[in-house]
């Protein structure tokens, strides 16, 4: 018999869920108004809020009047709250989102008293492996779980290990976050805390921790009635009502004699971990990246460098919104639609805010730039070559056509097409010409700039001439009088005349052109026509396959079914997949879909009783898209498949549905990849789609890089008697690697290691689950409900779909082939925007922070409000060896530097020279930076 039991009341509370926000708030705001006043009431009362502040900043929004109430409470120890802000979902956001909502959470907490120091981790569908030291980041030394931990751990505390070797003492939750939620109430809470200490006291020595909540619960009014009666029994245990802060105030294992954990926990030996969630509402999935990798490597880096005035409550509203979406009931997915149509929305507002902050600051760039170029901007703090494909104006006359750089320098472009010059034809009677004039928005039609207006009187014709720059002398008022001229004059040889309107843009050429842009700035081009003895960038060796590329590496051969870029090759076999090889390594059937039957729910995949699987198109077609040339190849590949319209756990329907899956290849010069996107419409339901990728050796581990660690993980997942089937599913944020292939990802997505038909391995990615149920009561791989089982139709996901990723051949290991590196650039494209400066002038290039360093990758760059003038940057290892990054240059030095933890608070100088700071890393480590910059970015 355990000595004491720890009562830890609390609630775990889902913000939306199977109900949207606003519904499950107005329970918020009663199950805290009755938390307050039993407080008041009950001086030894406690309460524990979930380790989120975002239920109690929803209660102060509705209940303000009792913030000084809430603040005594938490002042006096009985009500513990923070250090998040959403206990968010470990898999489907960024390291740096979780490292936010520390920061925005415990901010929000400081505000009301002391922040419960304490990484709770109650419910999150497994843990990611730098939890440990994320909480370390910023100041956190114990952690809580309850999913995904394994079955070897049999003690309530063990010792939890990032690869950094970052450790935290972690509290396991063996029996959840509620295993005393039924013990009062029944008037024999001592009868059934004794059966509850018999049945799960074998993980404790001398105390006990007794979850008093569940979802959605508040504590009996009866509750320190009836622990007052217990306490009156002399033989009985000793039950002690405490927040998790207080029962975690004290050790009660050495860390000698803890168990160590090592990595991400998600086994299913001890709970579920619910993998379904996912891939499930792909559009959710798909926003978060969007927005994430918009506000880390575009909006901050570019306003903290080149805007004058920080835009810091916009930056922390869009944070805000991503944050959020991010919480486990949310971004995956697992709510009713009501709850994903909010959770979309937000997290489009984040993005729309990060793009109008981004854009605010090219906007800058752009005023730099002479009218008529264009203007190259770099995410990547390092120099690159990057391919624009932009439609500019090109004197009809001109040949071929380049790109002049900043110093006179000219690099080639590919010509990939010329848009047609008329964009509208119509015949409009003499009468109507004057209304003509009131489609024209100042200057603006069809999104360019009226130039001229001429009319052909004799010929009874208008012709509307565009531009990308109007004329500025345009006279709207007078062109509309020259047109009603022309009409009047028309009426006279009868009426009802008929003119010809046409509306003419300048030539345009479509372009694509690798420009060499500095780190985290940006360079200016403009077209420039090319002529025989235009000097221009180095040409390819003589030996080289395809047409010389801009920047001296080998161009791109295309044929109707083949590209190769030099370095990879790629043939669309009959099939519609593709054979792929690159330095020896053939990798064959690159592409093929696989559709099987999924009438499971939001949270675990099902397979029907005598699944049918498509992976055989009916029809197939492939086209070239544009020619051959120095820069980029595109074929598009038609595959036509029937798909049986429905599934049940019985079987597939026999009916069937076409589905045509439209998949755009292309390659670029020097890029050891091939990109692959696919557009499909979505028509059936209750089915899962996966792509296909055969690796080039068989495979028993895979590698995948996801919240700032790549891990290592084998076929097969652990079972345990939870009831959950253990699926060998795993998430990937940025890529997957096995067997000598690497798959880098547009989104986070869920990926298997599968045998292949050849009797190799295949990497499965999924691309789109479609059901039709938050849970089902009756699922053959759970035992039991994850939730209500109500309908989401809207989780069908019938409409359009897409899917973006490339494949990466390589020999050797993913950490020696530079698969990170090769996914930071895929996923860090350059953005283009036009000049705005004074015509003719000369072509500006700025180069912004640089940052250096063998497996060095850049997580965040940021000022963190308007008066600061240093910039903060959070950067992380990600090998398995040491090293020492740069962050720095001559262009733009570094004055001086300190480590900081995750919070901004200082912790060591670091030393300078030539212009750099000087940072070295353990292996994954994770460290954040503040410098001062010696001069102004934009000089």
């Amino acid at each position: 018999m355990t000595t004491t039991v720890w009562l830890v009341p609390h609630t775990h509370w889902d913000r939306e869920w199977y109900e949207p926000f606003q519904r499950f708030r107005l329970r918020l705001v009663d199950l805290m108004d009755d938390v307050v006043a039993r407080a008041e009431a009950e001086p030894d009362f406690r309460f524990t809020m979930d380790g989120q502040m975002a239920a109690v900043n929803d209660y102060l929004e509705v209940r303000p009047e009792q913030t000084e109430r809430v603040r005594a409470l938490v002042a006096r120890g009985q009500l513990a709250i923070g250090p998040w802000r959403v206990l968010m979902d470990e898999f489907l956001c960024s390291g740096e989102t979780m490292i936010r909502n520390l920061e925005v959470g415990m901010a929000d907490a400081c505000r009301l008293g002391p922040v419960m120091p304490i990484g709770y981790l109650p419910d999150m569908f497994g843990h990611c492996a730098q939890m440990p030291q994320i909480l370390r980041h910023v100041g956190i030394e114990q952690a809580v779980v309850y999913r995904g931990v394994p079955a070897e751990v049999d003690h309530h505390e063990f010792w939890w290990r990032s690869p950094d070797g970052t450790g935290i003492r972690t509290e396991f939750l063996a029996n959840s976050y509620g295993n005393a939620a039924d013990v009062f109430g029944s008037g024999a809470a001592g009868a059934r805390l004794e059966a509850r200490l018999r049945t799960q006291s074998s993980a404790y020595a001398a105390d006990f921790l007794a979850m008093y909540g569940t979802d959605h619960a508040a504590p009996l009014p009866s509750l320190m009635a009836e622990v007052a009666e217990l306490q009156a029994v002399e033989a009985g245990p000793r039950v002690t009502v405490a927040t998790l802060s207080e029962y975690l105030a004290e050790p009660r294992t050495p860390q000698e004699q803890l168990r160590t954990v090592d990595g991400e926990l998600r086994s299913h030996g001890r709970a579920n971990i619910l993998p379904g969630v996912l891939s499930v509402r792909w559009q959710l999935k798909e926003a978060m990246a969007r927005t994430e990798r918009l506000l880390t490597r575009w909006a901050e880096p570019f306003a903290a460098l080149y805007l004058p005035t920080l835009p810091s409550h916009y930056l922390s509203m869009a944070w805000r919104r991503v944050i959020d979406s991010s919480c486990h009931d949310s971004v995956t997915g697992c709510g009713v639609d009501e709850t994903a149509v909010q959770v979309l929305a937000r997290l489009q507002e984040g993005e729309h805010a990060a793009q109008a902050v981004r854009d605010r600051a090219l906007t800058l760039a752009a005023a730099t730039a002479p009218a008529g170029s264009l203007v190259v901007a770099n995410p990547l703090p390092t120099e690159r070559d990057d391919v624009v494909d932009v439609t500019v104006p090109v004197p009809e006359h001109w040949g071929a056509v380049g790109f002049e750089l900043p110093g006179g320098r000219l690099v080639a472009a590919q010509e990939i097409s010329r848009p047609a010059t008329q964009l509208a034809r119509e015949a409009v009677r003499s009468a109507d010409l004057p209304r003509l004039m009131h489609r024209v928005h100042d200057r603006e039609l069809f999104g360019l700039q009226v130039r001229d207006i001429e009319i052909d009187a004799p010929g009874r014709r208008v012709t509307f001439r565009l531009a990308d720059h109007g004329d500025p002398d345009f006279d709207a008022i007078a062109a509309e009088a020259r047109l009603q001229e022309a009409a009047e004059a028309a009426e006279t040889d009868g009426p009802g005349a008929m003119w010809k309107v046409v509306t003419a843009d300048e030539p345009r050429r479509r372009l694509a052109a690798a420009v060499p842009v500095p780190p985290l700035g940006w360079t200016s081009v403009r077209v420039a026509q090319l002529t025989a003895t235009t000097p221009t960038a180095p040409t390819a060796p003589a030996d080289a396959a395809g047409p010389a590329s801009a920047t001296g590496r080998p161009g791109i051969r295309q044929g109707e079914r083949v590209l190769d870029n030099g370095l990879l090759q790629v043939r669309v076999d009959d099939d519609g997949t593709l054979t792929v090889t690159a330095d020896g390594v053939t990798l064959r059937g690159v592409g093929r879909l696989v559709d099987g039957g999924d009438p499971g729910d939001s949270y675990n995949y099902a397979p029907p009783s005598g699944d049918v699987l498509v992976s055989t198109p009916t029809a197939v077609s492939v086209a070239p898209l544009g020619s051959e040339g120095p820069v980029t190849g595109a074929l598009r590949v038609d595959r036509r498949y029937e798909l049986p319209t429905a599934s049940s756990l019985a079987g597939r329907s026999h009916t069937t549905e076409p589905t045509a899956v439209s998949m755009h290849v292309e390659l670029r010069a020097g890029e050891p990849f091939v990109r692959l996107r696919l557009d499909w419409l979505n028509v059936t339901r209750d089915h899962r789609l996966r792509l296909h990728v055969p690796t080039a050796e068989p495979a028993t581990v895979s590698h995948a890089q996801g919240q700032l660690a790549v891990v290592q993980r084998g076929r097969t997942a652990e079972a345990g008697p939870v009831g959950e089937y253990p699926i060998p599913t795993f998430p990937a944020e940025r890529f997957v690697d096995a067997g000598g292939v690497a798959v880098l990802l547009g989104r986070t997505v869920e990926y298997e290691v599968v045998d292949s038909p050849d009797g190799g391995t295949e990497i499965a990615v999924t691309a789109l689950r479609s059901i039709g149920y938050l849970s089902r009561n009756v699922h053959p791989y759970r035992s039991e409900p994850a939730g209500p089982q109500l309908p989401t139709p809207d989780a069908q996901a019938v409409g359009p779909c897409h899917l973006s990723l490339a494949v990466m051949p390589h020999r050797g290991s993913w950490a020696a082939a530079e698969v990170a590196e090769a996914a930071e650039a895929y996923l860090h494209p350059v953005v283009v925007t036009r000049g705005a400066g004074a015509a003719g002038g000369p072509l500006p290039s700025v180069e912004g922070l640089s940052l250096v360093g063998a497996g060095v990758q850049l997580v965040s760059l940021r000022r963190r409000s308007d008066t600061d003038t240093a910039v903060e940057v959070r950067l992380v290892n990600t090998s398995d060896q040491p090293t020492v990054a740069a962050l720095g240059s001559d262009a733009v030095p570094v004055r001086s530097a300190a480590r900081v933890d995750g919070l901004g608070r200082e912790l060591e100088q670091l030393p300078t020279a030539e212009g750099a700071a000087r940072i070295p890393l353990r292996p994954w480590e994770i460290a954040a930076v503040r410098v001062d910059v010696a001069a102004p970015l934009t000089r």
